[in-house]
């Protein structure tokens, strides 16, 4: 606690540049519980970034965490590239401004170009943007669909998807040398401006953004024609202005806000886990519909990377999970563009392993090719790379992952919410037009293809002593895997962190292609399956469960004892 104890009298002398951080650290003064958890670890750096409570400490999001980290960035592009070149983006998040504009200043210091957002705006238009303009990286300032207290720093690569863990190592390799008051070199936002070292994004490449998210669509006319009628929440984030504009290019008439939720506020005063998976996010959306009766609920996380929905069927709401969502989207894709004649003779849909895999049932309907991923974004972007790189970009139809995040086309290299609410809006009304709704259309495919049931187990691990916790949950689930979860006998082990899968009966092992990751997975006789993760993003323990059955109330049963095992097995 010594040393702890120094270098909270270290920031108490130096961290003067935030009258919030002085106060603050002022505050807790003497409380020992207090210094321990902001100053017993710094934030990890990793591809994705840095993530962290806001306040003061190495183990906060602060201005001097991301000068420290930006330097470091800095050090590597200037190592890296010639005339390196970055884009800056922020969401609606306290301080999320504040961040940008001071990775902007060191970066202009360190001789950087910066290319920056006058707005706040969605993640992948951060992604788009890096493509766009040829840069060497870029940076989103968002903590995605996290609690407000929370706040991170996002970093690109010049290819326009999360850093590769070779680009983050080097660039935690610089940031460890840099004295986090001494080392980071400094010039104030207005400064670089005045000498023309950030660049202002103009108006053109929204509206490229916008175009290229419409090419990947079908038919503007459906959405006019169709009589859909929609409530939108952005969740006080970045999404209202982007996909108000693509609606609006659509043809959508029918639209309301939900005002409560309209305009940005990093409080999140109505919703304080501002993700759309959530129910409690479409609560005042349910309340307006009992003047607006709408066909379908939408919301977008404050990044806007990420997007949910509710379906009125018999009167009432249905949340659709995000599996269920790409499971539609493969479905409406692929049949509307076999109809169209526009389908590649080798269709490609990409998804993430722990997404359904119902969406091979409904691709193997139309022929197409299912590549499974590791859990993030930057995987399915690297698989859009490879098919570009081979001149075969026109086989990706649609990517996934389970968290809500869908792309089409090659524009981006990071899930989008903006393409997500139009091509899902666009998908209702055609729907809309043949006499269905989604929820519909989703039983329709599970009496088709069988009922997969999908359930997602969050458990969180706060503070110091959480991580540890997290460690020795994972490495118990790894040399003592379970025989028997939910009453159903294990029948594969797959450990993605050794890369070896085990059948259980046979002993016999083989190699997993995909990159080292620590994830364990628990196949279970007929399809189903348990799979358990630390977050990349959150001190929470991720446990995906997987049902199959014949009918709904037949893969509930099984999911809920699944579901209670895996928690049992975590407290053992």
């Amino acid at each position: 606690m010594n040393n702890i104890n120094s270098l909270y009298e270290l920031w108490r002398k130096n961290a003067t540049l935030d009258a919030d951080l002085v106060e603050e650290l002022s505050a807790i003064e003497g409380n020992e519980d207090e210094i321990l958890d902001r100053f017993y670890k710094c934030l990890e750096f990793g591809t994705g970034g840095l993530r962290g409570v806001i306040g003061a400490g190495t183990n906060r999001m602060n201005i001097y965490t991301v000068g420290q980290a930006t330097q470091g960035l800095a050090d590597y592009l200037n190592e890296a590239f010639e005339e390196p070149s970055v884009v800056i983006g922020h969401d609606s998040r306290i301080k999320s401004d504040v961040f940008a504009r001071e990775a902007a200043g060191v970066l202009a210091a360190n001789g950087i170009k910066v290319y920056f957002f006058p707005m706040l705006v969605p993640t992948p238009m951060v992604s788009f943007a890096v493509r766009r303009l040829g840069c060497s990286s870029g940076i989103v300032i968002t903590a995605s669909h996290n609690p407000s207290k929370y706040n991170g720093y996002k970093c690109y690569d010049a290819k326009g998807y999360q850093m590769t863990d070779e680009a983050a190592a080097r660039t935690l390799e610089y940031i460890k040398q840099k004295d986090i008051f001494e080392d980071v070199k400094r010039m104030s936002f207005d400064d670089a401006l005045a000498e023309d070292k950030v660049d202002f994004i103009e108006q053109w490449l929204f509206n490229e953004f916008y175009d290229n998210v419409g090419e990947q669509l079908f038919d503007k006319d459906i959405c006019a024609d169709s009589g859909l009628k929609l409530i939108y929440s952005p969740l006080n984030g970045t999404g209202n202005k982007p996909v108000r504009t693509m609606l609006s290019r659509l043809g959508l008439e029918d639209v309301r806000i939900v005002k409560e939720q309209e305009k940005p506020d990093g409080n999140f005063p109505t919703c304080p886990f501002p993700n759309p998976e959530i129910t409690q996010v479409f609560e005042c959306a349910i309340k307006m519909t009992e003047e607006f009766p709408a066909d379908l609920l939408l919301a977008t996380d404050p990044d806007c990377d990420r997007v949910g929905i509710a379906v009125r069927t018999n009167g009432e709401y249905k949340l659709m999970t995000g599996n269920e969502v790409g499971v539609m989207l493969t479905e409406y894709f692929l049949s509307r563009r076999k109809a169209l004649g526009t389908l590649p003779e080798k269709p490609v849909i990409i998804k993430s392993f722990v997404t359904t895999d119902l969406i091979e049932s409904v691709a193997a309907k139309y022929g197409a090719e299912v590549c499974n991923t590791l859990t993030g974004f930057k995987y399915i972007g690297e698989l859009i790379t490879e098919l570009e790189n081979k001149g075969e970009a026109d086989r990706f139809v649609v990517g996934m992952e389970e968290s809500y995040g869908y792309l089409a086309g090659s524009y981006a290299r990071d899930k989008d919410a903006v393409f997500g609410a139009a091509a899902i809006v666009e998908m209702a009304a055609y729907y809309k037009s043949i006499g269905k709704n989604l929820y519909e259309v989703m039983e329709d495919i599970y009496a088709e293809h069988g009922m997969y049931l999908n359930t997602l187990i969050n458990i969180g691990f706060e503070g110091a002593s959480g991580m540890e916790k997290m460690k020795n949950i994972m490495d118990g689930f790894r040399n003592d895997p379970p025989k028997t979860i939910g009453g159903l006998e294990v029948e594969v082990v797959s450990d993605y962190l050794t890369s070896v899968t085990r059948t259980v009966a046979t002993g016999e092992e083989s190699a997993i292609t995909l990159p080292k990751s620590n994830v364990l997975q628990y196949k279970l006789p007929g399809g189903s399956s348990a799979i358990i993760r630390p977050s990349g993003t959150e001190p929470k323990i991720k446990i995906y469960v997987t049902a199959t059955a014949a009918t709904r109330e037949e893969a509930q049963v099984l999911t809920d004892k699944i579901s209670a095992d895996m928690k049992s097995l975590m407290n053992a």
